[in-house]
């Protein structure tokens, strides 16, 4: 599969007019050339594919690991850790040579060091180059999509008989990530996003020091991985029973995520995905509550394309996975998010996740 991969992109250097592209990024590499190994981080890899070859340098620390995965590129045993070695490598250097990377992951750090390691050759900036080809997922990418989805949903349930009043959100984070990880989830697919109560109303609110109380909405935004593929959930409860507005709020966003999921399907723009999900809040009266897009692609790649947002010009194809996850927040007061993994198919959707969506009061 990765020889086939680094086929289709090596077609698409041609097309560009490029001599060759310099892949740093930890999820790129592993998609194209099958390594596991560093950090998303510090990758301590460098994939270099020209139009009729494939190089992998990485040091003595993953030279064996390397020599393991590694499918459709020549390994190459650096010197020095991956891009400090491309000064030693002449065969890469030329005048007028031209390189495209993957702008939106290289640091300016990095870029300054492979251009000194590349001598006179020009580099070119690309933002998801290996993105896109990775857009439309193959039967095995979905299968580990799939077990990953399935990770975080058995993670969910198992927590649900955990969380209670009193416990701060560090520890039930702590123990939600644990239990992913002992249902063989490689590692937390993001930096989890547990809040409650008032906190609830952040999108991105990560676990605090913060005692969960009776009468919070309390919100998990978190995801598995397995064999590098992700999962991205989320789900919003309430400790003890919910009051009036806590029902309205909730059952609102229930039905927005319904609505973007059934709008789902082969064809359809993302921007209409997120339109019949918005739709529905702006219906009730909370417009000005619900502010971020409505999904996002993941694979390999926590967010990527396709986008289902008002500014998304995607347009849904058979084989993408997509999250659907609108969310209505009021400052001070708290917030809900409903998030599902889903499927494109040509006549709609497939859910990928089973953990109930109806409102629970614990």
């Amino acid at each position: 599969m990765s020889r086939e991969r680094i086929k289709k992109f090596q077609a698409w250097i041609k097309k560009e007019n490029l001599d060759g592209f310099i892949i740093r990024r930890h999820e790129s590499m592993r998609y194209l050339c099958g390594f596991s190994g560093g950090s998303p981080v510090e990758p301590d890899g460098l994939l270099i594919i020209r139009q009729k070859s494939a190089d992998f340098i990485t040091d003595f620390r993953y030279y064996e690991q390397a020599r393991k995965e590694l499918k459709g590129a020549r390994l190459i045993k650096g010197k020095k850790e991956s891009i400090a070695s491309l000064k030693n490598e002449t065969k890469f250097q030329g005048k007028n040579l031209k390189y495209g990377y993957e702008s939106d992951y290289l640091t300016c750090y990095d870029r300054k060091r492979l251009q000194e390691g590349l001598g006179d050759s020009i580099l070119l900036p690309y933002d998801g180059a290996v993105e896109m080809l990775s857009i439309i997922k193959d039967k095995s990418e979905v299968d580990m999509i799939q077990k990953a989805v399935d990770i975080g949903d058995a993670a969910f349930d198992r927590i649900l008989g955990y969380v209670k009043p009193g416990l701060r959100e560090r520890e039930v984070c702590a123990e939600l990530e644990y239990q992913m990880m002992m249902l063989g989830s490689e590692k937390p697919a993001f930096e989890t996003i547990l809040a409650s109560g008032f906190r609830s109303a952040l999108p991105h609110g990560s676990a605090s020091n913060k005692k969960i109380a009776r009468g919070d909405f309390v919100t998990f935004d978190f995801g598995a991985t397995f064999g590098g593929y992700v999962s991205d959930m989320t789900r919003t409860v309430v400790m003890g029973k919910a009051t009036a507005r806590q029902k309205k709020v909730y059952e609102t966003v229930r039905r927005a995520q319904l609505a973007g999921i059934r709008k789902v399907k082969s064809g359809i723009s993302g921007k209409a995905v997120d339109a019949a999900a918005r739709k529905i809040v702006d219906k009730a009266g909370y417009k000005r509550y619900f502010r971020h897009g409505t999904g996002h692609g993941i694979g390999l790649y926590v967010h990527s394309r396709p986008s289902a947002g008002p500014l998304s010009k995607d347009i849904l194809k058979r084989g993408m996975v997509l999250t659907v996850e609108p969310g209505i927040y009021f400052p001070g007061w708290g917030g809900v998010r409903i998030e599902d993994d889903v499927l494109v198919t040509n006549t709609g959707c497939r859910v990928l996740n089973s953990a109930p969506k109806k409102l629970l009061e614990l």
